[in-house]
């Protein structure tokens, strides 16, 4: 209770930084705050990170660990969405982008609507251009889990709210955030980290090849033959390494990837829609079970990631249950980070705690 009451003066109170002194009074969106006005988001879409600079991406991450802050340690009763409400629709079943989007929402005040394919008429019996106008004129913004990218960016065109991408099978950008979230508060700062993947070339590793090399970080790619990345997301990470001096390995060899690696990656190697494919891809995955044989190569502070649901396939017990693994915490800050997405398009959000190390 000590430690909380504290906390709750410190965000009412003058703050002191490492990079400057942070008075109770709002400079642009953060309290006190030296550095410029902070970026607003408001009215924009998120489809992925590949549309948000560094600087974007920060801000996203701050809000995330301020709201994590202020709410569950703080325990300060903050519904900054009161009045708002938000569509939710999954074509896809989902455990973790289901309930942190649908808590996240509720805890700032706002009202989520669940809906599917067997609620609404999105692009079945109603066009997309049609539905896309119809739902702008009841909610505030629209979530959506898809099974194509295309009918995001499609609904985005049409819509005069936001749109939110909670997955489609090309990215995954709020997953990618979690990520970066957790590593920042597992290693303090993400400069000069070096990520190993290994596993399918698939949505999640395309988000983090949009976001991670703008923080500074390495990525060693390990995905089989034929189950690779895409050539435009190939281009379009190798773009952005180059502008922010990064390294991007790709290779067939996960032992390879791991070698000097601060955290391995892995996912599933059969999404939804793919379970036709099983038994070719539990072939052509053999040898990339995340196990001790490839943390031994890692740097000697490695964890593992893993987005969840797990196989045993995909990482053995003594990896997933290790206290390495990050998983847990990689999960819950699915929550911090989708809040602070929904909450920066709705409204600029006043920051009061203090910056984060990037």
């Amino acid at each position: 209770m000590a430690a909380i009451s504290s906390l709750r003066r410190l965000l009412t109170q003058k703050i002191r930084t490492p990079t400057g002194c942070l008075a109770y009074a709002t400079h642009g969106n953060v309290v006190g705050q030296t550095e410029p006005k902070q970026p607003s988001f408001v009215g924009r879409h998120f489809l992925t990170l590949k549309d948000y600079n560094k600087r974007e991406v920060e801000h996203l991450l701050w809000v995330a660990a301020d709201l994590k802050t202020r709410i569950k340690t703080a325990e300060e009763k903050y519904k900054p969405l009161a009045g708002k409400t938000g569509a939710l629709y999954f074509q896809k079943r989902s455990t973790r982008t289901r309930m942190s989007s649908e808590a996240g929402f509720s805890i700032l005040g706002g009202h989520p609507l669940f809906l599917t394919d067997n609620d609404v008429h999105l692009g079945v019996n109603e066009s997309m251009y049609d539905s896309a106008k119809v739902i702008s004129r009841f909610v505030d913004f629209f979530l959506g889990r898809v099974y194509y990218h295309s009918d995001l960016e499609e609904f985005a065109e049409q819509a005069s709210i936001p749109i939110i991408n909670a997955l489609s099978e090309l990215y995954h950008p709020l997953q990618a955030l979690a990520d970066l979230q957790t590593l920042q508060e597992h290693y303090g700062s993400l400069k000069g980290l070096t990520i190993a993947w290994v596993g399918d070339g698939n949505n999640i590793i395309n988000s983090l090849m949009m976001a991670a090399p703008k923080f500074g970080i390495n990525l060693k790619i390990a995905t089989p033959k034929d189950y690779g990345l895409e050539s435009f997301v190939i281009d379009d990470c190798k773009k952005i390494t180059k502008e922010n001096g990064t390294d991007l390995h790709i290779t067939t060899d996960p032992m390879e990837a791991c070698e000097n690696a601060n955290v391995i990656v892995t996912d599933t190697w059969i999404s939804m829609g793919q379970e036709e494919e099983k038994l070719a891809r539990l072939k052509a995955f053999e040898g990339y079970q995340v196990n001790k044989k490839m943390t031994e190569v890692a740097s000697s502070d490695w964890c593992f990631l893993h987005c969840l649901p797990r196989k045993p396939e995909e990482v053995d017990d003594e990896v997933f249950y290790s206290d390495r693994s990050l998983v847990w915490d990689e999960a819950e800050n699915r929550k911090w980070t989708v809040m602070a997405v929904m909450l920066t398009l709705l409204k600029d959000h006043v920051l009061k705690t203090p910056k984060p190390r990037f």
